[in-house]
């Protein structure tokens, strides 16, 4: 590629994503039509950017990266706790999907083992495009949006072996037994066993001395190295690059280096995945979009009807009501990033030809583009959100007790206290899976969501002592507080607030009681750091009393001003100012104590040896 090639294609890449943000788009969207517009179909003459091959070889290293950060992701605990909705409802939209596309291209006279294959990857949705919808739309914590990243999840771990059987959709079932070559599957075999052991007991051990050398770019390297490495194995052994990625991601998914891997990797993966997409929008025929548009109109709407369909039934049998059904539905209902990887390896497998993997590629982008078009028309036509009503479980009935919603890190400490105490407490959790796991070490708590009107009933608020609003959700937690100030003002909240922000929109319902999460560990971590530097453990005490007093009295100052960003932005240069001279004061007072205990002590010494002389 020349310079300006390189140029240009930065350029997509920085502007895509914020432009199709803006608009309301997803980040994947954008890539798409960025490629569409520096391809040949669009300004790609005038830029020399005509070749999208060239920058697709490069970028599938970003699927490969992607394969990867899934593999780190894929904890065991993680995995069995979730294990019922990804390996039930996710492989039974995946088989159902497939079966139903695959069906149809058999009836248009396709062979069976290309028609499936097509159904296969049209089956998977888009996870990037998906989970931004379920977010944007606050929906990733009802039921609906966890059932839908559990099929998401399923559809990753499904791209892997389908990637892996590519070859064998290549020719009839008859055929592939055939040609099958024993050597070279019993070599692929003792491939994925070698890296398996070698993962799992020299990666680890091998970051860790990296890790030791304080060299942030060595971490880095090694991090890519271990994605490259088990690549050029696995391509040595015939077997494709992202098996192997995804083998190495998950044999490091327990180790303590994850988060560091994930920290130094997803950057590129983000950069290069990018790429991948815009090399996909490059290499878009849309001059078979301009001649047969009904025909493809008519495609793109049958996929993402039958996608919906099943969709829609799984999560009525899966106990959700129509409204949050329909939104799991239409949320999943287009193509995703890995038809497009499954169409191009189908093309170099001679699945199927050129043409069919470009009209497939063009249904994909198109289902893409429909999906937030139908989500609106939804939200039109259904004005009544389609929360989850979710089922929960039957809680006590309790007098006299306190009410804790979220029960994680910050609830479970309160819960604890309560529990010793030998006050009765109800714990609400959204997360079914936090709820089991807490259950498993002896804790006690509910699932249900706080933030519905119905929960709050069931838990007895009207008859509690005190109301815990522990949540992590900012705007779930004002949501709740707002319903409790509202229907129980006679239940006093003591509230988790997230940051100085998350505190002024809790002071404006009118909730008093209020503790910054990280506040007092801050201030109790650097008392400790104030005697290991040499003070007294008087002086360390004073110094961040001091310090918490006058923070606390500025959070109630700076509440008055908030709205006033200007002068709040002036306070906080002063303070700095007003906190160091409260210190010097503080010095001051402190010095004259001990020089008046000192003269103190001296005529005291002094009375005693007069009297005893």
């Amino acid at each position: 590629m020349s310079l300006q090639e390189i140029a240009v294609l930065l350029a997509a890449l920085a502007l895509a994503a914020p432009l199709a943000r803006w608009v309301g788009m997803a980040a994947v969207l954008g890539y798409l039509l960025a490629g569409v517009l520096i391809g040949p179909f669009g300004f790609g003459a005038l830029f020399s950017v005509t070749e999208a091959k060239e920058v697709l070889h490069i970028a599938e290293f970003g699927v490969v990266l992607l394969l990867f950060l899934i593999g780190l992701e894929l904890r065991p605990k993680r995995l069995f706790a979730m294990r019922q909705a990804i390996f039930g409802l996710g492989a039974a939209q995946v088989t159902l999907t497939a079966l139903a596309l695959g069906g149809i291209g058999m009836a248009l006279g396709f062979k069976w083992y290309s028609s499936m294959f097509a159904g296969a990857a049209l089956a998977l949705s888009s996870t990037a495009f998906a989970l931004q919808i379920l977010e944007e739309n606050h929906e990733l914590a009802s039921r609906h949006g966890r059932l839908g990243f559990s099929v998401l999840l399923f559809q990753d771990l499904a791209a892997i072996p389908l990637i892996a059987l590519a070859p064998f959709f290549a020719a009839s079932a008859a055929d592939a037994l055939a040609t099958i070559d024993m050597m070279a599957f019993a070599k692929g075999l003792g491939t994925i066993a070698a890296v398996v052991i070698i993962g799992r007991y020299v990666l680890d051990f091998l970051l860790r001395l990296v890790a030791r050398s304080g060299v942030k770019e060595a971490m880095t390297a090694a991090a890519l190295l271990t994605v490259v490495g088990v690549t050029l194995i696995m391509q040595q052994a015939g077997l494709p690059a992202s098996l192997g990625a995804f083998i190495a991601g998950a044999l490091l998914a327990e180790s303590t280096y994850r988060h560091q891997l994930v920290a130094d990797i997803a950057p590129f993966e983000g950069l290069l995945l990018g790429m991948f997409f815009t090399a996909i929008g490059m290499s878009l025929n849309l001059s078979l979009l301009i001649s047969l548009p009904g025909l493809i109109l008519a495609m793109t709407l049958t996929l993402m009807v039958i996608k919906a369909l099943i969709l829609y039934g799984l999560g009525r049998m899966q106990g959700l009501e129509s409204g949050p059904s329909r939104r799991l539905a239409l949320t999943l209902a287009q193509g995703g990033e890995f038809a497009f990887v499954l169409l191009s390896v189908a093309q170099a497998s001679k699945i199927f030809g050129k043409g069919v993997a470009d009209l497939l590629a063009v249904i994909v982008t198109l289902s893409m583009a429909l999906t937030p078009i139908l989500l609106l028309l939804e939200r039109w036509l259904f004005p009544k959100p389609a929360i989850a009503a979710t089922a929960f479980d039957t809680l006590p009935e309790s007098d006299a007790h306190v009410v804790i919603a979220g029960f994680g890190r910050f609830g479970q400490i309160a819960a604890r206290v309560l529990r010793a105490k030998g006050i009765a407490f109800t714990a609400l959790d959204i997360s079914a899976e936090q709820v089991e796991l807490v259950r498993r070490f002896g804790s006690k708590a509910f699932y249900g969501d706080a933030s519905r009107p119905e929960i709050l009933e069931a838990a007895q608020t009207e008859k509690a002592r005190a109301f815990v609003l522990a949540i992590d959700d900012v705007e779930a937690s004002v949501r709740i507080a707002e319903h409790v100030k509202t229907r129980y003002p006679h239940v006093p909240i003591y509230a988790r607030a997230r940051n100085r922000v998350h505190a002024y929109r809790l002071l404006d319902i009118g909730v008093k009681n209020l503790q910054r999460e990280t506040f007092l560990s801050a201030i109790e971590l650097t008392r400790h750091l104030l005697t290991g530097l040499g003070n007294s453990d008087r002086a360390a005490q004073r110094a961040v009393q001091t310090f918490r007093t006058h923070d606390e009295r500025r959070l109630m100052e700076d509440y008055k001003l908030a709205s006033d960003m200007e002068k709040l932005q002036e306070r906080a240069r002063t303070d700095s100012v007003r906190l160091e001279k409260l210190f010097q004061e503080d010095a001051e007072e402190e010095a004259k104590a001990l020089a008046a205990a000192s003269a103190e002590g001296k005529e005291r010494d002094t009375v005693v040896r007069i009297q005893t002389g």
